[in-house]
């Protein structure tokens, strides 16, 4: 398995602190950044720290981060870095304001250039149930393609049958393009597409380095058998 150097930095407007990691691509497991000063988890370096921006980096493909307790498991904030040296301007990085617990630790799930012809894809989806992290490592080019969870492989339907989706986060590989995003029925029906894009490549505001997609305010019943499905094109 390949790896690559990912980073975190997390503050507010009194202090921040970078945590990195070599990270193996493709998984949640054993990607835990530690700061670069002590070397410490985020829970043990700054326990009940107020956190509310970060700016995150990968070295090549797509990557998204979490803070989670490593005791409960529960995610308390998650984003996507950006690709090194396009750091995201101010509205990109800024997070839900948080207290640090002492349990907390920051976890990266980054995900390497795809073969030619296809592209490696991060999908958050939020839902009245949860949020789920949806991964496809190869992503062919022009074809509506099925993204399942990171971690188990599950369809959209699978895991928020009962539920209703509420925002999509999508992020492709650097220079490549979401064409869109399907929400499909289990008798294959379009309910909902969403036009996607490209990410910017510089750190000029006015373009999203982080997101190809970033849509919320939805409010779609999911369905046994459904599917979310990405239609993209590598650069």
């Amino acid at each position: 398995m390949t790896t690559q150097a990912v980073s975190l930095t997390v503050g507010n407007s009194a202090f921040s602190k970078i945590f990195a990691d070599t990270a193996t691509d493709g998984v949640w497991s054993g990607n835990i950044g530690l700061d670069t000063i002590a070397n410490q988890n985020l829970g043990i370096l700054i326990p009940g720290a107020p956190l509310n921006f970060y700016q995150g980096k990968y070295a090549a493909g797509v990557c998204a981060w979490r803070i989670q307790n490593a005791a409960t498991l529960q995610v308390s904030t998650r984003g996507f870095c950006v690709k090194d040296g396009q750091t995201p301007f101010k509205p990109d990085g800024m997070m839900p304001p948080i207290s640090v617990n002492p349990n907390d630790i920051i976890a990266f799930h980054p995900l390497a250039i795809a073969a030619a012809g296809s592209s490696a894809c991060l999908a958050y989806v939020y839902t009245t149930k949860g949020v789920e992290l949806f991964s496809a490592p190869a992503n062919p080019d022009g074809a509506s393609t099925v993204i399942t969870t990171a971690v188990n492989g599950q369809t959209l339907g699978d895991v928020f049958f009962g539920s209703s989706v509420q925002k999509v986060c999508v992020q492709v590989q650097d220079g490549a393009k979401l064409n869109f995003v399907e929400i499909v029925d289990e008798m294959g029906g379009v309910v909902m597409t969403l036009q996607g894009g490209q990410r910017g490549t510089t750190a000029a505001a006015g373009d999203s380095n982080m997101f190809n997609l970033d849509v919320s305010g939805l409010n779609v019943p999911i369905g046994k058998g459904w599917t979310l499905k990405l239609n993209t094109t590598a650069a």
